[in-house]
């Protein structure tokens, strides 16, 4: 039998050929096992996420929270993967497609996306009932300055805007954080020390995202500020008019 010349070129070829297309074929495997993992890890951190800005991580996520896609007039839309629209939300936005999470008390979660100084920033953010005042905010990046911008990440910042307002009376004006400490206490944190431009990207990041959403709140504000004692008034005077034309 005839013998390979270990030391030949064609072997070292061959040799080479096979033990990347052997490992290439391993590594496709452990991927494709992998995958659902992955999927199912990732999926469960924004729900957790989701669940910590409403600082409602012992509630159980499907039965607590229900996922809508809104449109640019704040109408519910049929179709779409709420949690792939969050891969590539700014994506989502730019389409006119707008997910949106409701808890079972009233409350609703919005999902923000921007830019900070070296990459990617995004979080999400719980309203109250009355769709103006902060109930919380979950806010993470991609590769912000540890001890500056990094801050953006921890709950002891993020604990800065819960009570804020989003609102002053009927104007939309978000929140904002300001370097060299708030003074509009109502609408204002104060920014990242050394983090200015982390600070300005949360600062765009809030205004604009939740700007996609004013359709639906001020629908709700207005639908709350009317109550049943102003619906009450509508018929009387509905019944008056009636009358009147009799």
């Amino acid at each position: 039998m005839k013998k390979f010349n270990t030391n030949s070129n064609v072997y070292i070829v061959v040799y080479s050929t096979v033990m990347v297309v052997v490992v290439a074929l391993l590594l496709a495997v452990a991927a494709l096992s992998l995958q659902k993992r992955q999927y199912a890890n990732e999926l469960n951190e924004k729900k957790q996420s989701i669940l910590a800005s409403l600082s409602a991580t012992d509630r159980d996520y499907d039965e607590f929270i229900e996922a809508r896609v809104l449109d640019v007039e704040g109408r519910t839309v049929e179709g779409g993967d709420v949690f792939a629209m969050l891969n590539d939300l700014q994506g989502s936005f730019d389409a006119g497609r707008f997910p949106i999470f409701e808890a079972g008390d009233g409350r609703v979660v919005i999902p923000v996306t921007g830019s900070g100084l070296w990459g990617p920033i995004w979080g999400y953010v719980a309203l109250e009932n009355d769709m103006n005042t902060v109930a919380g905010i979950v806010m993470a990046h991609k590769g912000e300055t540890p001890g500056l911008g990094a801050e953006i990440a921890t709950e002891k910042y993020q604990s800065n805007f819960v009570g804020k307002t989003i609102f002053e009376g009927d104007e939309f004006v978000s929140v904002s954080l300001r370097k060299g400490g708030a003074k509009d206490t109502a609408h204002e944190v104060d920014a990242i020390t050394g983090g200015t431009k982390t600070s300005d990207g949360v600062t765009a990041m809030l205004r604009t995202s939740i700007g996609h959403y004013l359709p639906l709140l001020e629908a709700r504000r207005a639908a709350a500020q009317t109550g049943p004692e102003a619906a009450g008034q509508d018929e009387m005077s509905n019944e008056e008019n009636v009358e009147n034309h009799e």
